[in-house]
């Protein structure tokens, strides 16, 4: 049996694309909404659906933010909602609930500046406006910006706080944080959002599309290869994943 392991799960309605969360008990007496547990690695199968075959090859990762090199031999895809506390935890850790040491930094350090692997950032917001808000900005940030994407992204889960429309988050908060990212203009990345809003909204439409034709449902998910890995893990299980790949 692998570590016990949280992430968010949301199930789509038919005909308004909207979402809803279940609420659930999670590991240690831990509540949060929206929340589902699992030990071990779950299938990729969509709801009350059958089980569905994954490969990296098969979704669109075109003009999607990335960090490594470009040509690397193995891609990462790894969804994600900016409020999600698990993403944080998978990210940058910092949340006092999460035991499990934050697998991104040492993803990036055995494999990414080794240039073994490239990781690309699809979103997945789902827990409120403050998600869809950050996702524009991320989107602006990419296009303006793109060496400091991931240091602006970075900050963007340390800030992180109270889940969903609550605390950091709006547009507010993230100009203050933006404008302490060495590099960046903020006003310029303000224009941007105003005028690309809804192109940056058919993104994010878009990353969750591509997400669920591999049964992804939930966050963090990330794919690597042609296996579906869903929650925060410790490195072991995606380096696991990563070095099947490279042989």
């Amino acid at each position: 049996m692998g570590p016990e392991v949280v992430w968010y799960h949301v199930d789509y309605m038919e005909n308004n694309n909207k979402f809803f969360l279940p609420v659930a008990v999670i590991a240690a007496g831990l509540l949060i909404a929206g929340a589902v547990v699992w030990n071990g690695q779950r299938p990729a199968t969509p709801p009350g659906g059958a089980q569905i075959a994954v490969d990296i090859k098969d979704i669109n990762l075109e003009g999607r933010p990335f960090i490594g090199k470009a040509d690397a031999p193995v891609t990462i895809a790894f969804w994600s909602d900016y409020q999600c506390p698990y993403c944080k935890a998978f990210e940058t850790g910092g949340v006092p609930q999460i035991k499990t040491p934050a697998a991104l930094p040492q993803i990036i350090e055995a494999y990414v500046d080794t240039g073994k692997v490239k990781v690309v950032f699809m979103d997945f917001a789902f827990l409120g406006n403050d998600s869809l808000v950050a996702t524009q900005y991320g989107q602006a940030v990419w296009k303006l910006y793109p060496e400091q994407y991931f240091t602006w992204r970075t900050e963007m889960y340390k800030a992180q706080d109270e889940e969903g429309d609550e605390g950091f988050g709006d547009a507010a908060s993230i100009d203050k944080l933006t404008a302490k990212v060495a590099g960046l203009d903020v006003a310029k990345i303000v224009a941007d959002v105003a005028a690309n809003k809804a192109t940056y909204d058919a993104i994010a439409e878009a990353d969750k599309a591509e997400g669920a034709k591999v049964g992804i449902d939930s966050t963090p998910s990330i794919v690597v290869g042609k296996q579906l890995i869903k929650g925060a893990y410790p490195f072991d299980a995606f380096k696991a994943a990563i070095d099947a790949e490279l042989k």
